[in-house]
């Protein structure tokens, strides 16, 4: 039923009028010179997630009655906001919790109840049993990726906020998995968050490239390829990128990373380099690579700094497995040593 208008002063029963005061509109008992303030009434609801599925309630009760929402309900005379979401939490689904943090805060104007502030907490549960309340008739967890439409419109907005401020630790989280090798092959390749930093790598990889270049005929430690023809060694530079690009990109298995790496410690050894200017040329490429996406910008945001840090360790598994396997071809009998 939405909610009546004033008609009647509750201390005298004379009737109210309407007086003007700040600019607003307020009832006003002329008799016992009293104002009557109206307030929003304070609504919470709790948002109660576990791996990525949240917990909902089926409303029994008008208004929206057989609709979904988030556990949620009107604050009572003294309690706390933060008590009140509890209370209702465990009223509405047997569930008893702690607040972890506040969520969203907003008002909504509805033909109800009139004027309200919706108070939503991120909550965790320790204790009870999941049931049903009296004022509901089925509780359940479902998919944040997959909710249904929810009652209440506030309830929509918090739980896009709660969404938005879990992205970057699902991105995270994900993103390890993948790493650990605990996802499908399929789904590696899209989700990993340093694959965006990989893509630009392999779009400027002629720049990189051409800084290794450099490096290598200038620096002490790769004193042997100064020997080589520059161009032949830029090829062989990018072709060693380009093996990067395919294994970080899925296309390329370990049995790859050894037949190449072994041919090129054999061709390496047949060139005359030694086998610690061919493994200090591979370390190069590493810095390099590292030194490359350091200037594109991160450390922003704790998402740029995780990207970062996987970044350097799949580059370092990739370049473990290429000096394992260099080593090897270039320490192989059958070709003379320099």
């Amino acid at each position: 039923m939405k909610k009546g208008k004033r008609r009647f002063c509750h201390s005298c029963g004379g009737p109210v009028s309407v007086k003007e005061e700040d600019g607003i509109n307020r009832d006003f008992c002329p008799a016992c010179s009293l104002v009557f303030y109206e307030n929003p009434l304070p609504v919470v609801s709790a948002i109660v997630a576990e791996d990525r599925r949240v917990l909902l309630v089926k409303r029994g009760k008008s208004p929206y009655k057989g609709s979904w929402c988030l556990p949620t309900g009107f604050a009572e005379i003294g309690e706390s906001i933060e008590e009140a979401a509890l209370r209702e939490l465990e009223e509405e689904t047997g569930i008893k919790g702690r607040i972890l943090a506040l969520t969203d805060v907003q008002s909504y104007k509805s033909r109800f109840y009139g004027d309200l502030l919706f108070v939503s907490y991120e909550a965790e549960q320790t204790g009870g049993a999941l049931k049903p309340g009296s004022d509901t008739v089925e509780a359940r967890y479902f998919p944040v990726d997959r909710l249904p439409r929810l009652a209440f419109p506030s309830n929509r907005d918090a739980m896009r906020s709660y969404i938005r401020s879990k992205s970057e630790y699902w991105s995270i989280v994900d993103s390890f998995r993948i790493a650990l090798g605990k996802e499908s092959p399929k789904n590696v390749r899209k989700n990993l968050l340093s694959d965006k930093l990989v893509e630009v790598i392999e779009k400027n990889a002629g720049s990189i490239a051409r800084r290794w270049l450099k490096d290598v005929r200038d620096n002490p430690s790769t004193a042997g390829y100064r020997q080589l023809n520059p161009s032949r060694l830029l090829e062989e530079i990018l072709g060693i990128l380009s093996q990067f690009g395919k294994w970080m990109g899925g296309y390329y298995k370990d049995s790859d990373i050894r037949d190449y790496y072994t041919a090129f410690g054999r061709e390496s050894r047949r060139n005359g380099v030694p086998l610690s200017h061919v493994l200090s040329a591979l370390s190069l490429i590493k810095k390099h690579l590292w030194e490359f996406a350091l200037s594109r910008g991160m450390w922003k945001r704790t998402l740029d700094i995780y990207m970062a840090l996987e970044l350097d360790r799949r580059i370092v598994m990739f370049f473990d497995k290429a000096v394992f396997y260099t080593s090897q071809g270039h320490e192989a009998t059958g070709d003379p040593a320099p």
